[in-house]
């Protein structure tokens, strides 16, 4: 009997050290370094700074990142192909078109709640325009708004003066026709048409119509006015050499490759979270002006909103980790620095004033227009109906055609009116 005690007290005492072995394997296999999936688009001064805060985040936490930054076109791709699968990045950059991803994306309050993400430096304006049906999908990585770069050495070589606030699409053309006839370069590099000739000069011809309704379920303008009289303005420069044709265009496909960053255009229009990296790969003084307006005392059309955002993907397994690097990257001063407000104003009140302090020309020039901006834009939580991108597409086939001859700027306004009525109708 007593051979058999001892017997099975070794028995449990090997069952014990195993299990406590396993227990043991199991808190070393949690204290193993955590990978983080992320990705963005933007360009080489942005994945350059990025990659960079990733590192320190990784020296001050050891936090692992698995990390791709791609061309615009090519980041969606990739993302709607990861989400289409179940397997999309930890944490994931998104725009306005955030509506898209919402089964995708986690609610983020009860982070903000628990303290993991911390918002005490920024307002309710500044995370409103990622709320949707009261929840809060994404830390917004900065203000953003747009407006027009350009050369002021080349304004003076060509006589012409420089934009003020209140300057007027006319007051553009005439200064894109008089430069290109005094130095026989672009007046003005690629503008954004959509948003410019239509998502702007309508609420800049009339401030109660927009492009679209609220809701996103339809157009919200009748007039066609603007839209014509910004076909005429492009087709016109393109028939003087002021501005390039569709061709020439396609050959931008990056801040770096603008005509106006290579010396052959005075002017282009920017996201301000840009300015920096388009100074950078130009390599000399670059300011920045307001789009133009169609009346001087009339609305500028253009608003301030949030540049992009970072989400965390609703299947990612490190959802507290990834919701703690968000807040570090919009908050640590640091980090900030090191990213030199590239994706937008920051949100923070902190961070905007550590900024300011050391701010370097290109940035300083980039505070001066957002106080101006702020003065007289509107603060937007524009969220892009679903059937944006096929508008866009139809718009810039209609003026291609305007400026081919093959359709009046009348007929062409008509007929994109139409036909983007046609394409909501088909999706409802």
């Amino acid at each position: 009997m007593k051979k058999t005690l001892i017997v099975l007290t070794a028995l449990l005492l090997v069952v014990s050290s195993v299990f406590a072995g396993g227990k043991k394997e199991s808190q070393v296999a949690k204290e193993e370094p955590v990978t983080l999936r992320i990705a963005w688009w933007g360009s080489q001064a942005r994945h350059d700074r990025t990659l960079a805060v990733l590192d320190l985040y990784s020296q001050k936490t050891g936090v692992q990142f698995e990390a791709e930054f791609l061309p615009f076109d090519g980041y969606f791709t990739k993302l709607n192909m990861l989400v289409a699968a179940g397997d999309a990045y930890d944490i994931i950059q998104l725009g306005s078109n955030f509506p898209n991803y919402l089964d995708s994306l986690e609610p983020l309050d009860k982070y903000i709640s628990s303290g993991i993400i911390d918002v005490s430096q920024t307002s309710e304006n500044a995370l409103i325009p990622n709320r949707l049906n009261g929840n809060l999908y994404g830390i917004s990585l900065g203000t953003n708004t747009y407006g027009i770069a350009y050369d002021p050495a080349l304004f003076a070589a060509a006589g012409v003066p420089e934009p003020t606030v209140d300057w007027t699409w006319a007051e553009y053309e005439a200064a894109c026709l008089q430069i290109h006839e005094k130095l026989g370069i672009y007046g003005s590099s690629k503008l954004d048409d959509f948003s410019v000739g239509a998502s702007q000069r309508i609420p800049q011809h009339d401030k109660n119509q927009m492009l679209f309704l609220e809701d996103g379920s339809g157009l919200g303008y009748t007039d066609d006015y603007p839209i014509i009289d910004y076909f005429r303005i492009r087709k016109n420069l393109v028939d003087a050499g002021a501005y390039p044709d569709p061709g020439r265009i396609n050959e931008i496909k990056d801040i770096e490759s603008d005509y106006l960053v290579r010396g052959e255009a005075a002017m282009t229009q920017v996201a301000t979270n840009q300015f920096v990296a388009l100074v950078n790969a130009a390599g000399r003084e670059l300011k920045l002006a307001t789009l133009p307006r169609e009346t001087k005392d009339g609305p500028c059309g253009t608003s301030m909103q949030s540049s992009q955002m970072f989400g965390v993907y609703s299947g990612s397994e490190h959802k507290e980790e990834a919701a703690a690097f968000i807040s570090f990257f919009v908050n640590d001063l640091e980090a900030n620095r090191i990213l030199k407000g590239e994706r937008g104003q920051p949100i923070m009140a902190s961070v905007c004033e550590d900024l300011e302090k050391n701010a370097e020309p290109a940035q300083a020039e980039i505070f001066r227009f957002i106080a101006i901006m702020t003065q007289i834009a509107e603060a937007s939580a524009y969220q892009a109906p679903a059937q944006e991108t096929e508008i866009k597409d139809l718009f810039w086939r209609i003026e291609d055609l305007v400026v081919f001859g093959k359709l009046t700027p009348e007929e062409a306004a008509v007929r994109f009116r139409t036909e983007a009525e046609a394409i909501f109708e088909k999706t409802k």
